[in-house]
């Protein structure tokens, strides 16, 4: 992905880069789609009633995550209350969305798959909380 090179070009950044952020919109990323993925997959399976509760998670955490990562990759006007807001929501979405797929990791290799990538965008949400910078400072 080329989220880095994207903020730090970004004229109100002037080179001053959060890596946290950075690699915390990748991740909300990279989880949107896999959560997309293990939804479209979980359909699939043949007990897929056995499912709904992890496909809702799934696509529920796609959402978020999506929407954390574009909010969050945003540096014109940044809104720091609505994008810790984000982070946090991005992160309880993953947590729930692992714990499912983790309970289905033994049969499908694909909710293994997404709990492990929903466990990391979870970490990675609370690096950039952390880095972020103080109520009414721009973070980039």
């Amino acid at each position: 992905m080329h989220v880095e090179q994207m903020i730090a070009a970004h004229p109100n950044v002037s080179g001053k880069l959060h890596p946290q952020l950075a690699r915390c919109v990748e991740a909300c990323l990279d989880c949107a789609q896999t959560c997309s993925a293990c939804a479209d997959a979980c359909l699939g399976e043949a007990m897929v009633a056995d499912l709904v509760q992890c496909i809702r998670l799934n696509l529920d955490c796609a959402d978020v995550c999506l929407a954390t990562g574009l909010v969050s990759g945003r540096r014109s006007g940044g809104d720091l209350p609505v994008i810790q807001a984000q982070l946090a929501a991005c992160r309880l979405a993953c947590a729930r969305c692992a714990e499912e797929c983790e309970a289905h990791a033994a049969r499908h290799v694909h909710c293994q798959v997404c709990a492990e990538v929903c466990r990391a965008c979870e970490a990675a949400c609370d690096a950039a909380l952390r880095d972020l910078p103080k109520a009414g400072a721009q973070p980039h």
